[in-house]
């Protein structure tokens, strides 16, 4: 009897005795897999406040004051909103009752309180009944191993709010104007201060003691100063030299060191620290001094607490260490990590699950289970716990975690286990399908409360003429979408930095960062230009790849067994199934990637539809324009007239209050952020198309727009 014949056998009586039961088993946990869907689909539309938590603020930062903030029509109902914004993807900021208990640096005021919650310029809410501490926009409570943290959520960075003489309109979906650097400076102040000040310790221990989250005085002390550490080590790894301000953050940058500091293996790191030389050439550490950092730090997963170990010994006053200050320290950071210095505005989040490619530069596929490495390679940004550890499995190829990352051919391969939430990141993402963008609330509209708009009636005429502009100098890269078109396919149509001219920072550094591969080190990766083996110096493109694959192929392991596996497999499954985008290639005007330069197709931005670009100020990927009608105009060179109208060099940021006739933030008349557009990263250069300056895709240079025209042309895009 053939071996197939065996088997065959072998099957049939494990069915004939143990089928009915195996039927029975499956059909019981498919039952539950409805029933636990179903249960999720009713909890989405519990919390229906009637202003979905949003309130109103009568002395506001930077003087625009506001009333209780109005929704548009954006397919989102009251319970659609409350359920984006305070869903958990798995970010661990800081304890829960830590966050609540924190006292201000300069006050005895809380630390989260509301003037200071719209200085960072995130937006405050009132108590919901998913939001029972009156959390910010995106600020919510994660679970994760028997522990309750403060995290974000993605509402925190993409959703947006304009204030028009008085009247607050917020956007669901559009970019925030929060400033987190300095909130992430502030919040590590505030927790040296309640560490090192004895008037604030006791009252911070007073307060956190009676939440029950610590057993003792002594255990809230020791997780006070591990937490400041944490946060303080944070910042030193992200400390950029260009000043990212309200509404910006190199998001890439910021991802790329979080992954690069649980990759990279101690032999790496050792190599680092041997090589790590200052201003002057001279080595930075002795051999002995090496050894005596390394002692302690594991021989294969480089975790967070071990490199925090690191960062401590090089700050300490241990005999035979050099203590290094910042400057020092910024200098060995770039030895391990990349400076994140290439800030970009907030994405808009309306047609993100109907597009093609994803990102400023176009880097995230979003067919198949791309929009699930997305969204993970995102929260393992913000503050997502890694728990990452080596295991050695008895078959790796087996191992569908290593596989996916490229690891099944080593002994040894790194546990993805993550407080990343894939169930709620899969939720959150089909939740943007049915959002829509906003229209314009012009004075001859309706709003759904019976309301008029509040803003100027948009001057159909002018905007007549403005719509033949738009066809001529601007369609042949922005698609002309409908709204409300379920099946719309939102193709990115990318341009070379060589032809679009504008800043190069973000899409240069996607490309050039590199890193230790760590144990992805001579794993076979996917490209656009196909398999390449990824050396010890590898692309960060590559490295965060590998890992949001391990992590994504990783099952919640906080969750009882059976349930997780079912909860992946649902993943899975909807990620294909679920997903109408398929592979395809990128459109548009861009160098294509070679086996030289896998990654070189990078070296682009992409234009995408402008449906709703009115309330998406400011402009151009990196924010370095403030309104639409300042986009319309040249960037002032060498020998141009005086007389002229130019790109502002300079303006204020931080007020939301709207200007409708340009269309933007206002960006004079008060005390904000001078923004300088100065400088790589902050450059304001190129998309000249209105300005006669930058060829169209077919290379023809068309005659600068006069005033009137800019006018018309403004007027038009308050329609899309």
């Amino acid at each position: 009897m053939s071996r197939l014949a065996r088997l065959s056998n072998v099957i049939f009586v494990l069915f004939r005795h143990y089928g009915r039961r195996l039927l029975a088993a499956m059909f019981t946990l498919a039952v539950l897999m409805m029933l636990t869907l179903a249960g999720g689909k009713i909890y989405q539309h519990i919390d229906r406040h009637p202003d979905r938590g949003a309130m109103a603020l009568s002395d506001s930062a930077f003087g625009d004051h506001y009333t209780t903030p109005m929704y548009l029509d954006q397919g989102w109902g009251r319970a659609d909103s409350l359920w984006f914004y305070n869903t958990t993807q798995g970010s661990n900021l800081l304890p829960y009752a830590m966050f609540l208990a924190l006292e201000d640096a300069d006050s005895q005021e809380p630390f989260v309180r509301t003037e200071n919650i719209d200085r960072w310029r995130y937006l405050p809410q009132v108590a919901t009944i998913f939001n029972p501490d009156a959390l910010p926009v995106g600020f919510v409570k994660d679970s994760y191993r028997g522990k309750d943290y403060v995290g974000l959520t993605c509402a925190a960075c993409h959703t947006g709010q304009i204030n028009y003489r008085g009247q607050a309109l917020r956007i669901d979906g559009g970019p925030a104007l929060a400033n987190m650097a300095l909130f992430m400076e502030e919040l590590e102040r505030a927790l040296r201060e309640n560490l090192q000040s004895p008037e604030k310790q006791k009252r911070y221990l007073d307060k956190v003691v009676k939440t029950g989250a610590y057993e003792s005085s002594q255990q809230a002390l020791e997780q006070l100063e591990l937490w400041y550490k944490i946060r303080r080590q944070y910042n030193i790894v992200n400390h950029s030299s260009v000043d990212y301000g309200y509404g910006r953050l190199d998001a890439f940058g910021r991802i790329y060191n979080r992954v690069l500091q649980y990759v990279i293996d101690s032999q790496q790191l050792h190599s680092h620290l041997r090589t790590a030389r200052y201003a002057n050439g001279e080595r930075m550490f002795s051999a002995a001094q090496v050894d005596k950092m390394m002692d302690g730090i594991d021989q294969s997963v480089v975790t967070r607490d071990q490199f925090m170990l690191l960062i401590e010994r090089l700050m300490s006053d241990a005999e035979g260490m050099p203590k290094l200050g910042l400057k020092h320290l910024l200098r060995l950071r770039d030895q391990v990590f990349n400076e994140p210095n290439a800030p970009v505005s907030y994405p808009f989040l309306w047609d993100t699950a109907h597009s093609d490619y994803v990102q400023w530069n176009g880097i995230a596929k979003n067919a198949g289970a791309g929009p699930l490495g997305r969204n993970v390679g995102e929260v393992t940004g913000v503050f997502a716990s890694l728990d990452w550890s080596a295991e050695q499995p008895w078959y790796a190829p087996l191992n569908i975690a290593a596989r996916v990352s490229g690891q099944d051919s080593k002994k040894e391969i790194i546990k993805f286990r993550s407080s990343v939430d894939l169930i709620n990141l899969q939720r959150l993402e089909n939740a943007l399908k049915n959002l829509k963008s906003p229209s314009w609330p012009g004075a001859d509209t309706v709003l759904a409360n019976g309301q008029p708009g509040p803003l100027p009636a948009i001057n159909k005429k002018l905007a007549d003429k403005g719509q033949a502009l738009f066809a001529e100098y601007c369609q042949s890269c922005h698609q002309l979408i409908d709204r409300n078109d379920w099946d719309r396919k939102v193709v990115a149509s990318m341009s070379s930095l060589a032809s679009i001219g504008t800043d190069p920072a973000m899409a240069e550094n996607s490309v050039n960062y590199v890193g230790s591969s760590g144990n992805f080190k001579q794993t076979y990766q996917k490209t656009a230009v196909g398999t390449v083996i990824m050396p010890e110096q590898a692309p960060v493109a590559m490295i965060l790849s590998a890992a949001t694959a391990g992590l994504v192929a990783t099952p919640d392991s906080d969750k009882w067994w059976i349930r997780r596996q079912l909860d992946w497999l649902y993943l899975m499954a909807a990620s294909f199934f679920d997903n109408d985008i398929e592979s395809s290639v990128q459109s548009g005007n861009y160098q294509p990637s070679t086996t030289a330069e896998p990654f070189r197709n990078l070296l682009a931005y992409k234009a995408r539809p402008l449906n709703g670009i009115w309330a998406t100020a400011p402009y151009l990927h990196n924010g370095s324009v403030p309104t639409l009608y300042d986009l319309l105009l040249p960037v002032k060179r060498e020998g141009d007239p005086e007389n002229g109208e130019y790109r502002p060099d300079e303006f204020m940021l931080g007020s939301r209050e709207f200007d409708a006739a340009k269309v933007g933030f206002v960006y004079s008349g008060y005390q904000g952020q001078k923004f300088s557009t100065a400088g790589r990263g902050n450059l304001n250069s190129g998309h000249e198309y209105a300005a006669g300056r930058t060829p169209q895709l077919n290379g023809e240079v068309l005659p600068a727009l006069n005033r009137e025209q800019r006018w018309a042309l403004v007027e038009y895009m308050k329609t899309l």
